[in-house]
């Protein structure tokens, strides 16, 4: 199925197929369906309908509901949902340790085969671009990290800039550079330190990314809102973190055994509440930031999801119930089989 959306919006009714697993053919890909959506577009609400209507188990594609105790801020499924129908990747890590898209393939890749051996469908749900596309694509085989490189790659940089590195790559790999913000530093100091240690731009290590993994027959149903209801959906999903003990969650966390990794810091909605505890800014103004900070993020998602291949988008409207959405999704997946 070619790029396209929903337009006809008509629910299924009793006399259209909804979809069953097939008897399993092990020299077939794994049929893989992505259901993904910008942060507070209801695809988690529509997933659980649709992972009923699919029969299948779903594998969350979710960069911080993989770890433990990070429940509020994440808007992870509650305990009851999570009965409702079989979830994975979720609460897999204590919020003390680090984790990574590498990881995530690991951990995706087992549980999809014992999905698949289950005889169940496979409904991958989530806004995690780098993690969808990273287990539909595979990551590129570049070298570990150098942290001494790094260091004196940070250093260059706070001395005499950014953008100084950003001309030092665009030398080296025109192709990254191109690709690359400049002042998006972690990712020009990345492929510095790949040439650095390689002789070869990151951008050769990174031609198989953009392939399809063999083992699996990807599926994209992206669910879309107009801006407007889109913002208004994240900032009273904010106030509901808020009401629900956000910053309390956040403190216990931060004073617990192992603490808040970096990169679990670095989550929407923890990183704010971690600078108003810090007197930083007091909370109205932390509130604003998760906002502000929310609503562009979501705005980088949906570029994000323009680049995946043969994407259906499934465009919501306010009304729309999360039932009525996954009866559209299940019908969008149908036709491409």
């Amino acid at each position: 199925m070619g790029t396209g959306q929903v337009g006809s919006r008509k629910l299924l009714d009793s006399s259209t197929r909804v979809i069953h697993k097939d008897d399993m053919d092990t020299n077939k890909p794994i049929d893989v369906y992505f259901l993904l959506g910008a942060t507070a577009s209801g695809k988690s609400s529509v997933g659980l309908r649709l992972a009923n209507m699919m029969e299948a188990e779903i594998v969350s594609v979710d960069s911080m509901q993989v770890y433990r105790g990070m429940d509020i801020g994440t808007a992870k499924p509650t305990s009851e949902e999570l009965r409702q129908v079989p979830h994975h990747l979720i609460n897999v890590v204590e919020a003390g340790e680090s984790f990574s898209a590498a990881k995530f393939v690991e951990l995706a890749g087992k549980a999809i085969s014992e999905i698949n051996e289950r005889n169940k469908r496979v409904l991958a749900v989530g806004g995690t671009a780098l993690y969808a596309k990273a287990l539909a694509e595979g990551l590129f085989d570049g070298p570990g990290s150098n942290a001494q490189l790094r260091r004196e790659l940070k250093d260059r940089a706070t001395r005499l800039g950014p953008e100084t590195l950003h001309n030092e790559l665009a030398q080296v790999d025109t192709e990254a550079a191109n690709r690359i913000h400049p002042n998006d530093l972690r990712r020009i100091v990345r492929a510095l330190e790949v040439f650095e240690l390689t002789g070869e731009p990151i951008s050769s290590f990174q031609q198989q990314f953009g392939r399809a993994n063999p083992a699996y027959n990807c599926h994209y149903v992206c669910l879309r809102r107009k801006r407007e209801d889109l913002h208004g959906r994240i900032n009273a999903r904010v106030k509901e973190m808020i009401r629900a003990g956000l910053v309390d969650e956040v403190r216990g966390l931060l004073s617990g055994q192992g603490g808040l990794s970096m990169q679990a810091r670095q989550a929407l909605g923890y990183q704010e509440i971690i600078a108003h505890l810090s007197g930083k800014m007091d909370l109205e103004e932390a509130i604003e930031a998760i906002k502000i900070n929310t609503r562009r993020f979501a705005k980088r998602q949906q570029t994000w999801f323009r680049r995946f291949p043969n994407v259906h988008w499934l465009d919501a409207e306010p009304e729309d119930k999360s039932e009525y959405l996954a009866g559209l999704a299940s019908q969008a997946f149908e036709e491409t089989e």
